[in-house]
């Protein structure tokens, strides 16, 4: 399998929280089976919503100045991060 499912839910469990970063769009993207996931077997952990931060919903151009508009950067991680911690 692709994905460590262990080791996610156990860091869900230890911090409570979970974002899922990722290329994919957020509909119906890969992250939305990893947060399915985490309801089924950590929802009782959780002290915040699950989030989760994707592309926008279009294609990935091949120009790098506009793939950096369409894709997440470090600072919308950073952003996701911060409202998570402050939930």
């Amino acid at each position: 399998l692709p994905l460590d499912s262990d080791t996610i839910l156990e860091s869900v469990k230890r911090t409570g929280r979970a974002l899922i970063a990722h290329e994919d769009v957020e509909f119906m993207g890969f992250g939305a089976e990893i947060a399915a996931q985490i309801a089924e077997h950590a929802f009782g952990q959780l002290d915040a919503p699950i989030m989760r931060l994707g592309g926008k919903f279009s294609m990935v151009p091949h120009a790098p100045g506009l793939e950096s508009e369409v894709l997440p950067q470090n600072n919308d991680v950073l952003e996701a991060l911060r409202r998570l911690i402050e939930y």
